[in-house]
C-alpha cells in the first residue's frame, strides 16, 4: 500500500470513528454532561501521556480555555441530540456545522460569499426542512435537531478559533488543553447537579473506549493523515461522517432511518462537501 492510501485509510478509519461515537449516547444511560465528562477525562490523559513522551505540553492559555469551554457545550449538545431523538437526527444537526462557519466568518473575517457557499447555505437550509417532520417543540425529531443544530454551531465556533490558534500552538496541544478545559467546566457543572447519577461499570468501560478510541485516537489518527493528504481532501472525507454514524447506528442498535431522513441528510452532506471547495 502506498503512504497516500494509507493515509487515505487512517482519515477514513478516524472519521468512521467519530461517527461510532454517537452511538454511544444510545448505549450510556447517562446525562449527556457526565458522558462528556468523562469522554474528556480519558482523552486528556491519554493526549497528556502522548505529550510528556514525546516532551513537555506547551503551558496553557486563555484562549484554549475558552475553546475548552466551547468544547464542552459542543459535545454536551452532541449526546444530548442523540438522546432526545436519534443517533441519525443527531450527527445531521451537527453536519450543519460548514454553514455557520461561513456565517461566523462573515460575520467576524467580513468575507464576501461566493456562489458555491450561497449554494451551501441553501443547501443546509433545504436539508433542514426536509428532516423536520412538524414543527411541534414536542416532536423528538425537532429537539434533537434543534440541539444537533447548537452542536454544529458551537463546534464551527471552535473550527473558527482553533484557524487562529494553529500559527503558534502544536495540534497535540490544542488538543490537550482543550479536553483538560472542557473536563474541568463540566466538573464543576456535573458537581452543581442536585440529582448526580453515578456510572455502573458498565458505563466506565463504554467512557473509556468512547474517550481512547473514538477521541484520542480518531483526532491523532485524523492528524496524521494530513502528512500527506490536503485539507481538502480530509474535509471531504470529514463530511461522510454521518454516513457513517447512521450506517453503524442502524447495523448495531437497529435504527432504520426514515425517508425524510435520507433526503435531507443527502442535502446536507452534499452541502458540507460542497463547502469543502473552498480548500481545494
Amino acid at each position: 500500500m502506498s503512504p497516500r492510501a494509507t493515509d487515505l485509510a487512517l482519515v477514513h478509519a478516524a472519521v468512521l470513528l467519530f461517527g461510532f461515537a454517537g452511538l454511544f449516547g444510545k448505549w450510556l444511560a447517562l446525562p449527556a454532561a457526565v458522558i462528556v465528562l468523562g469522554r474528556t477525562v480519558v482523552a486528556a490523559a491519554a493526549l497528556a501521556a502522548i505529550a510528556l513522551a514525546r516532551g513537555r505540553p506547551a503551558a496553557p492559555t486563555w484562549r484554549l480555555a475558552v475553546n475548552g469551554l466551547v468544547l464542552a457545550v459542543h459535545w454536551t449538545c452532541f449526546f444530548e441530540a442523540i438522546a432526545v431523538s436519534s443517533v441519525a437526527v443527531g450527527l445531521l444537526g451537527f453536519a450543519t456545522f460548514p454553514l455557520f462557519v461561513l456565517l461566523l466568518e462573515r460575520w467576524l473575517l467580513a468575507r464576501r460569499w461566493t456562489g458555491v457557499e450561497a449554494a451551501t447555505a441553501a443547501l443546509v437550509s433545504a436539508g433542514l426542512v426536509v428532516l423536520v417532520p412538524s414543527f411541534d417543540p414536542w416532536d423528538a425529531t425537532l429537539r434533537g435537531l434543534a440541539w444537533g443544530v447548537l452542536s454544529g454551531l458551537t463546534f464551527a465556533l471552535l473550527a473558527v478559533r482553533s484557524r487562529a490558534l494553529a500559527a503558534t500552538h502544536a495540534p497535540l496541544d490544542v488538543a490537550l488543553w482543550q479536553n483538560a478545559f472542557a473536563a474541568l467546566a463540566l466538573l464543576a457543572a456535573v458537581a452543581l447537579d442536585p440529582a448526580p447519577v453515578a456510572p455502573t461499570w458498565r458505563d466506565a468501560v463504554l467512557i473509556v473506549v468512547l474517550g481512547l478510541a473514538c477521541t484520542a485516537l480518531a483526532h491523532t489518527m485524523f492528524i496524521a493523515s494530513l502528512r500527506r493528504l490536503s485539507a481538502h481532501t480530509a474535509s471531504v472525507v470529514a463530511a461522510l461522517e454521518p454516513v457513517y454514524g447512521i450506517a453503524l447506528a442502524l447495523a448495531l442498535l437497529g435504527e432504520v432511518p426514515t425517508g425524510r431522513t435520507l433526503a435531507g441528510g443527502a442535502l446536507i452532506v452534499l452541502a458540507a462537501v460542497l463547502a469543502t471547495r473552498r480548500a481545494a
